[in-house]
C-alpha cells in the first residue's frame, strides 16, 4: 500500500483537486487497491469546510465529485502514517517540515517534482486561474504516478 498525503495551505482548492485527481488516475490504471490518498492543510482557517465551489464546479466538469471533502489540518502524526507527504508550493513545504518536526525520512516533496520542469503550483484562492492549477496539478500527479509505478514495480 502506498499512502499519499497531498497539502496545500487551506485543504479547499489544490490538495483536494490533487487527492481527487490522483485518485482518479489510479482507478484509470486498475492500482486504486494499492493506493491510500488523502489531502489536508497546514493552516487552520478552513478546517470543516468543503472544497471551495469554483474548484468543486471544475472537478464536476471534468467528472470528478469531491461531495463529503472537508478540510483538516495536517497532523504531527501524519509523518507516520503516510509514505510521501506532496505539498502545492515551497511555503506548504516549509509549514510542512514545521508541523512534522523535520523531514528525516525524505517523505516531503513537492507535487510537480518529478515534472519536466518542477516548480510550485500556484494558489487559485490568489490567481483566480482555476484552469492553470487544474493543468498543474494533471501533470504533477501523472509524473507522480509514473514515479511511484517505476520505483514500486505497480
Amino acid at each position: 500500500m502506498i499512502r499519499v498525503l497531498f497539502v496545500c495551505h487551506g485543504n479547499i482548492c489544490r490538495s483536494p483537486m490533487a487527492e481527487f485527481v490522483m485518485k482518479q488516475l489510479v482507478e484509470e490504471a486498475g492500482l486504486a487497491d494499492q493506493f491510500e490518498i488523502a489531502s489536508a492543510a497546514t493552516s487552520t482557517e478552513e478546517i470543516g469546510n468543503g472544497v471551495y465551489p469554483p474548484v468543486r464546479r471544475l472537478l464536476l466538469r471534468h467528472g470528478i465529485d469531491p461531495a463529503g471533502k472537508t478540510a483538516r489540518q495536517m497532523r504531527r502524526s501524519d509523518y507516520d502514517s503516510y509514505d510521501l507527504l506532496i505539498g502545492m508550493d515551497s511555503e506548504n513545504i516549509r509549514n510542512m517540515r514545521r508541523i512534522c518536526g523535520g523531514d528525516p525520512a525524505g517523505k516531503i516533496r513537492l507535487l510537480l517534482d518529478d515534472a519536466q520542469a518542477p516548480r510550485d503550483i500556484s494558489d487559485p484562492w490568489y490567481t483566480r486561474d482555476f484552469d492553470r492549477t487544474w493543468r498543474d496539478v494533471q501533470e504533477g500527479c501523472r509524473a507522480l504516478l509514473a514515479h511511484l509505478t517505476q520505483r514500486e514495480g505497480c
